[in-house]
């Protein structure tokens, strides 16, 4: 019996959509394991300080491999795909400049490393990486457009890449030390304000969706889930960017951190629910 392909592509999403919910409980495991290492007596003050403990290499392995699998999932829009695309291409970016928050809490004496190398190593080879899959994106974009040239949202998301890609490479060069002390925030933060526009493009898509009679009518609680989990998103991410503006340090960053993190997982249940079987909305 030949496979369905289409079978096949519907259990990608399925997995790819699982395997993001399980990178956030390998990181919340890995930052569980710290502090009951630490006798269960403090934490540090942001999920990014532990990059500064044994954390560190999972920390870094999960938002890579969340940057891939975001990157491969296809969005059930095109808006959705290339806020998608953009979310995965800054995810590598918030794990290989670390937050300059070093924090006292961890279970091991903290060990000096050299930053300006790492970085400089690493956002380099990212840079590499990115043009070559740019160019990659770009030729197969050409090819499958066969000679009708490309469409506005390929268009979009090639000069988006550009932007985004051109646009850190300078700033890495051009002011090094800037770079180092700021790129952190400046990459996660729009990272979450691009998945918490993708939450709220689903509660958009799900609502048209049911009342095209596309979909069941029962589906509308899915309509309400993504609208409460992106405001609850957008809500937790504009406390932790104002408490850590405010006070630099502070637990209540961490905290806060988590209800995001965890409405992100939340959201990743929700769709692989709601597209369990079809893979894509409009599949």
């Amino acid at each position: 019996m030949e496979p369905d392909p289409a079978l096949g592509a519907v259990k990608t999403y399925r997995y790819l959509r699982v395997a993001l919910v399980a990178l956030v409980v390998l990181l919340f495991a890995a930052v569980a394991l710290e502090w009951w290492a630490t006798g269960r007596s403090c934490v540090q003050g942001s999920i990014s300080a532990y990059f500064h403990t044994p954390v560190q290499a999972v920390f870094v392995g999960v938002l890579v491999t969340m940057g891939v699998c975001l990157i491969a999932l296809k969005g059930n829009t095109e808006a959705e795909d290339i806020l998608l695309n953009i979310a995965g291409m800054l995810a590598p970016g918030v794990a290989f400049v670390p937050t300059a928050e070093v924090g006292a809490c961890r279970s091991v004496p903290f060990v000096v490393a050299d930053v300006p190398a790492r970085v400089a190593n690493n956002m380099q080879a990212l840079f590499v990486a990115g043009a070559l899959v740019g160019l990659a994106v770009f030729a197969i974009a050409r090819r499958e457009a066969a000679g009708g040239g490309l469409g506005r949202w390929e268009r979009l998301g090639l000069v988006g890449t550009v932007l985004l890609l051109g646009g850190g490479a300078a700033w890495f060069y051009v002011d090094r030390e800037l770079f180092l002390s700021l790129a952190h925030g400046f990459a996660a933060v729009p990272m979450f304000l691009c998945i918490i526009a993708v939450i709220w493009l689903n509660g958009r898509d799900a609502q048209q969706s049911v009342r095209a009679g596309a979909a069941p009518a029962a589906n509308v609680r899915y309509v309400a889930a993504y609208r409460g989990i992106s405001t609850a998103m957008l809500v937790a991410l504009v406390v932790t960017v104002v408490v850590s503006l405010a006070t630099r340090s502070s637990s209540l960053v961490l905290w806060v951190e988590v209800v995001l993190i965890t409405l992100f997982a939340v959201f990743w249940v929700v769709q692989t629910a709601e597209l369990w079987s079809k893979g894509l909305r409009r599949g």
